[in-house]
């Protein structure tokens, strides 16, 4: 059989590489830099720190990733079952021979996309029990200090700072943060966090409110109040917390997490401190009620003793038969008495009949001796408790020493007394003395008070909390 050669093919060989690498250069030059607009897939987060997830419609399933960097930047994180709009570019992975979106930043695919992560989230968050009232707690009648976590610019601190000035003087602590953008979420939970981990009495008070506060805007500005480290940061925060974000008609989840929930700024100074005059009025109207309550209590039981007096007997129906029993007593007391003396005479001479003077003398001896004995241990008892009362007083004349005033004199203080010599224990009544003596611990000089003005009544100022602008 002949064999027939084959005529040569016109087609170029191309290797494995060169075709990947051909069909990259094809796509990325075809589509270079895109916005995709899909539903989240399943998303998985390697332990680099890079994120894969699906982008998907109907139809088809594009593959994406973005790298660690691009992660951290992003202020939206893709969430399962979510429709954002990607930005990124077309590329191909050669080992797997497929291609995928590297996806630079993630932003939801309209304010109902946010709002429906928003729901989301407030769910889960919910079912843990961090929105729960028995987690709240109640905030202090009168912080002493109070820690605001804010951006150190803008209207915001200056309306909480104005607010507390026309209230209550208190010290105010400021943890400037970011109120919105990527770095917005980390800095309001570590301002949080910080001010929990101050410790009670150290060099910087530890405040006993905290104030997270922020100005109005859209739901992406405060987009930051809504992320989970924040809410949870809220939650577990052992300082009573008020939230006070944007208008009083803006949600975020902070609000829920909170201990209380302010519609703004301005609101959660005025929540966190009274009014000083009403405060005043409201002690004035409490003390008015206990007067007339104590004056009502003190009225009913004056009318109910008179009541009671009436049902108790008459004193003289009282007296009557102790009166009848003195009475006959008393008529049959001397004829008793004469009997029991003439008794007791005829006891005494019969006693006396059996008296000799050697018995008298044994009874006399043997009483004599009893009466030795008793006064040698009386004597010896006495002697002892002489001598622990003698040690008891050296030791209390030894603390008197010590405690008097004297040696107080010593230690550098001094005893003022006006002209009849009696003690003053404050300036006003030193200020109307017409003479005073001095008394130090070597001897006394003269003085005479030097009469100053009365000073005006000032209105009580705030302690200086200096300035941030």
């Amino acid at each position: 059989m002949d064999l027939i050669d084959e005529p040569a093919s016109n087609t170029p060989e191309f290797s494995v590489s060169e075709i990947s690498g051909a069909v990259k250069r094809v796509l990325e030059g075809e589509f270079g830099r895109v916005r995709v607009r899909g539903e989240v897939g399943r998303v998985v987060v390697a332990r680099t720190g890079h994120m894969y997830f699906d982008l998907k419609d109907a139809r088809a399933v594009i593959a994406s990733v973005s790298w660690k960097g691009q992660v951290a930047r992003m202020q939206v994180k893709p969430e399962e079952g979510m429709e954002v709009i990607a930005t990124g570019r077309l590329t191909t992975f050669a080992p797997q021979s497929k291609y995928q979106l590297q996806v630079e930043s993630i932003e939801p695919a309209g304010a109902g996309a946010l709002m429906a992560m928003l729901e989301r989230r407030k769910a889960a968050l919910a079912a843990e029990g961090l929105f729960a009232a028995d987690r709240k707690r109640r905030l202090p009648n009168l912080p002493r200090v109070i820690g605001v976590v804010t951006s150190p610019q803008g209207a915001v601190i200056r309306d909480i700072l104005h607010r507390l000035q026309d209230r209550f003087g208190v010290h105010v602590l400021l943890w400037p943060v970011a109120v919105q953008g990527q770095a917005c979420a980390p800095e309001i939970a570590r301002a949080i966090a910080g001010f929990n981990a101050l410790p009670a009495g150290g060099a910087i008070p530890r405040p006993d409110l905290l104030i997270v506060a922020r100005g109005g805007g859209s739901i992406e500005d405060l987009w930051g109040f809504n992320e989970e480290l924040v809410v949870r940061a809220a939650a577990a925060s052992t300082i009573p917390l008020i939230s006070a974000v944007g208008h009083e008609t803006d949600t975020t989840l902070i609000d829920f997490a909170a201990d209380q929930r302010a519609p703004t700024p301005t609101a959660a100074a005025e929540i966190a401190v009274p009014v000083h005059a009403d405060l005043l009025a409201h002690v004035t109207t409490l003390d008015a009620r206990l007067t007339r309550a104590a004056a009502h209590s003190v009225s009913q039981r004056r009318q109910r003793l008179s009541d009671l007096s009436r049902a108790l007997p008459r004193a003289e129906s009282l007296l009557a038969p102790a009166i009848q029993r003195l009475d006959q007593w008393a008529e049959r007391f001397p004829g008793s008495l004469r009997a029991l003396i003439t008794a007791k005479r005829q006891e005494l001479r019969s006693t006396a009949a059996g008296l000799r003077p050697a018995t008298i003398s044994r009874e006399i001896a043997k009483a004599s001796e009893r009466l030795n004995e008793r006064d040698s241990r009386a004597t010896r008892a006495i002697t002892a408790a002489l001598d622990r009362h003698q040690t008891r007083l050296a030791a209390l004349e030894r603390l008197r020493q010590s405690l008097g005033y004297p040696a107080t004199l010593a230690r550098g203080y001094a005893v003022i007394r006006d002209a009849d010599g009696t003690p003053l224990t404050s300036a006003k009544s030193a200020a109307t003395a017409q003479t005073l003596a001095i008394e130090f611990s070597d001897g006394q000089i003269r003085a005479v008070p030097q009469k100053t003005p009365k000073p005006t009544k000032a209105r009580p100022q705030a302690p200086d909390q200096g300035s941030l602008f």
